[in-house]
């Protein structure tokens, strides 16, 4: 990399404060940033902090007022724009585009233009693939699945049988989709299993993270819908529905058929049972337990879920129900003790 930050400015928009020609050769965090390194602040801490910098150039809110010698560049949204810039300066290396020959290929299979496959992939019967998709070694993609354009399927991924995948998806290594969902039928000490007949459908620009289990329905689908953005180690049940630009962040749960609303936040290791719905617009807390439905535009946190004020201060009281329990029996104590008299 190595752009002035008039050259810069043609990528993002914004607005230059300093010396448009100087050239900056690479991106840093704010606190190792270099002289000819570029960074961004949006906080009002790092904001606080811009004239201790050693970058060679900021991004900044529009607002930002200053009088330092500094090279600012405002931008509306400075982490977009510096996320922008990266993209940009530091492009994705692609593969060849070629299918491996140590790849498996069944018949009538489907493919795109620019499509590369590595070593090792098993692609089986009736698979359709379509153009500019990067498909790593060792991913096996099952008969009769249907695939995008635009995809990148990181090595180790299972994608099983007649499952379907939108265009600009890209799904992190060791994530399997369209395993059985969890359906048992008690007979007498054992459980039969019920036949898990749907699939899976990701919809446009959704990003799975690494190690995600997203089950198949029992009938119909498994909806993941666009926009979609999912963490490390998440399992989704089957028949469950996620609404469009949702965030699922790591180790959540989701119980087969609760369907979760578009722009929900889900923090670490939420717990979302089955057969619920959470409004659109819903945050849950981290380690939250959700056992009943959420309306839209909610903030909920605790085991069982609560407004998210009321759980802070549910929170506070915890550590103190041992005293407080001591002081309720001595309290029992008098009165017992008055009670007699």
């Amino acid at each position: 990399m190595e752009k002035s930050l008039a050259e810069l400015i043609e990528l993002i928009g914004g607005e230059i404060h300093g010396d448009s020609q100087k050239i900056v050769r690479g991106i840093a965090p704010f606190d190792k940033a270099g002289i000819d390194d570029i960074t961004f602040a949006d906080s009002p801490k790092m904001l606080k902090r811009v004239s201790e910098t050693g970058a060679g150039a900021v991004i900044v809110p529009k607002t930002f007022q200053h009088e330092m010698p500094v090279n600012l560049i405002k931008s509306d949204n400075p982490r977009l724009a510096f996320a922008k810039i990266m993209h940009a300066c530091f492009p994705v290396v692609r593969p060849s585009e070629e299918i491996s020959h140590q790849a498996s290929v069944g018949k009538n299979v489907s493919f795109g233009s620019d499509v590369s496959v590595g070593p090792l992939a098993v692609i089986e019967d009736n698979v359709v693939i379509g153009s500019h998709v990067i498909i790593h070694p060792h991913v096996v993609i099952g008969n009769g699945t249907v695939i995008g354009d635009d995809v990148e399927i990181y090595p180790n991924v299972t994608i099983r049988n007649r499952c379907i995948i939108g265009n600009r998806v890209i799904i992190h290594p060791g994530t399997v989709i369209g395993s059985d969902g969890f359906g048992f039928v008690p007979d007498g000490e054992k459980h039969f299993k019920i036949p898990q007949l749907g699939i899976v459908q990701i919809d446009d620009d959704v990003e799975i993270g690494a190690c995600n289990t997203i089950d198949r329905a029992t009938f119909g689908k498994t909806w993941i819908k666009s926009g979609v953005k999912t963490d490390n180690h998440v399992q989704i049940a089957h028949n469950v529905e996620i609404g469009e630009n949702t965030l699922i962040v790591a180790q959540v749960g989701i119980a087969g058929s609760a369907t979760i609303g578009k722009n929900v936040i889900l923090a670490g290791q939420a717990g979302i049972g089955g057969h619920i719905t959470i409004g659109d617009f819903t945050t849950v807390g981290p380690q939250a337990g959700v056992t009943r439905s959420v309306p839209s535009g909610k903030v909920v946190s605790g085991t069982p879920e609560m407004p998210h004020k009321l759980w802070l201060r549910v929170s506070q009281i915890i550590p103190r129900l041992p005293e407080l329990k001591r002081k309720i029996k001595d309290i029992e104590k008098r009165l017992d003790a008055f009670s007699e008299k």
